[in-house]
């Protein structure tokens, strides 16, 4: 099973999922959202999967800053079209375990997944 880790390098919750992974020689690879951006199809895929609620992090800096009319009347479109434009409003870290998404990080939930 490839597992490929999405966020940003400087997010301390990536670096605590980084930490637990590497520490269980479990292999992955690392996507930078700021280096390498999201393809529509991915995130599509994983709304299609998770729901745009649970991706799109209103807690995040980014979406903090937005002006007031972006942050009203949210749905699924808008919701999208922000995160592509901005990938840091996606919540972090995105784990993709073959077909699975998951959302954040808990090592407990990150436990069941990578047996």
């Amino acid at each position: 099973m490839t597992i490929t880790m999405y966020g940003i390098t400087n997010c301390d919750t990536i670096k605590k999922a980084r930490v637990w992974l590497e520490s269980r020689d479990v292999p992955y690879r690392f996507h930078d959202y700021r280096a390498e951006g999201i393809e529509a199809g991915k995130l599509n895929g994983w709304v299609g999967k998770v729901g745009w609620e649970i991706l799109l992090n209103k807690a995040s800096t980014t979406f903090r800053e937005l002006a007031d009319k972006d942050k009203q009347g949210l749905d699924e479109k808008k919701a999208k079209a922000l995160m592509l434009a901005k990938p840091t409003m996606i919540k972090r870290p995105v784990l993709e375990l073959g077909d699975r998404v998951l959302v954040g990080f808990k090592p407990d939930v990150y436990e069941q997944a990578v047996k």
